[in-house]
Formats: structure tokens, sequence, C-alpha cells
């Protein structure tokens, strides 16, 4: 139900495509979580009550080429709470961030990482202002992994001027050699060296 809010679409559709349930059990499924007071009578919407149940975790990054660093990162985030939303950087940001032009454009890598069964949700994130993103998912946790640059502090000042409590996690890797970049300087040099 929150992802369908986030994304904006309707919840019975989606719940059909993803759960394979028959439609009788999704509405008996629905009508208890009203019933809870944890879905509108919209059948569309969480409740203050249904939002605040859940523990959304935001996780981003570039994810060029996906590699088990990201796997393990990705699996720790969404260790944390209920709900991952991950947020692929745009062409341009990843730019920024790997002063290189990604191999695959910004609908790819977040087609990519919407095809992890761990992740809930990937959408691409905004190029002036990262925090217009974190105040549409207004997550619980924002999970930083161990190479990504952005310090907690600026992540926690960031969610205070938008009045969101968050917290951050900065999250480990056991692999941290793995990156984008460095698969892609390798792969580059082995064809060059043939």
């Amino acid at each position: 139900m929150y992802i369908c809010q986030i994304e904006g679409k309707e919840a019975f559709e989606i719940l059909k495509k993803k759960t394979m349930l028959s439609e009788d059990i999704i509405n008996l499924e629905i009508d208890d979580l009203i019933k809870t007071q944890l879905v509108n009578e919209d059948r569309n919407f969480l409740t203050e009550k249904g939002r605040n149940s859940l523990c959304v975790v935001l996780a981003g990054g570039v994810f060029d080429i996906i590699h088990p660093g990201h796997i393990h990162t990705l699996n720790a985030a969404k260790e944390l709470g209920d709900v991952l939303v991950v947020v692929v950087a745009t062409d341009n940001t990843a730019v920024k961030m790997k002063k290189r032009r990604p191999l695959h454009a910004q609908e790819q890598r977040q087609e990519l990482v919407n095809s992890l069964s761990i992740v809930d949700l990937c959408l691409i994130g905004q190029e002036d202002d990262i925090f217009k993103t974190v105040n549409h998912v207004k997550p619980q946790i924002i999970a930083l992994g161990y190479d990504q640059i952005h310090q907690e502090k600026f992540i926690t000042e960031g969610c205070k001027k938008i009045e969101l409590d968050a917290k951050v996690a900065r999250l480990q890797s056991p692999m941290p050699e793995s990156s984008s970049s460095k698969i892609q300087k390798e792969y580059g040099e082995s064809i060059h060296g043939i």
C-alpha cells in the first residue's frame, strides 16, 4: 500500500499483479486493514497510523554496474526496516559523483535495481536537491553505503530542515574493494590487453 501511495497507483491492481492472490482474498485483506484503521476507506492510502506502523528505509547510489557490494549493502539496508526504497542518481549527478558518464542511463539503472527482490521501490533522484526525494519518501532511516561521500551530519541537518526525524545509518561492506568504477576499469583493461 505504501509503495502504491508513493507511486500514485491504485493498490488493488498492483496487489493483484504482485501477490497472485484472488480478488476476494485481496479485498478481505484490505477490509481487515480498514477495520484496524491502517488503510483509509478509499482502499488506496495508508492512514497516519498505517504509515507510522511501517519503518521505511531509504538508500541511494549510482548503481551503474550491480555488484556483490551493492547486494550486501542493500540486504543490510533492508534488514533495518519493513520497506526498502532505493534512489538511483540521475545521469548528471552520476557524472558529478563519479567524474565519468555512467554506462547505463538512469532509467536502465532504475529498472535493474527495481528487479532486485530486496528492493520494494526504486526511484530516480532529483538533480538539484536530494531532500526533495527524501521528503517524498519520508523514511525513518536513511542508509548510507560504506563508500558514499555524504556526511551523516549533512543528511541529519537536511532532514531537520524538512521537519523529518530520520536516523542515518552508515552500512559496512565485507568487500570494500568492490566498486562499479573498479570493475569498469578492470574490464576495460582486459579488453584492451587482448
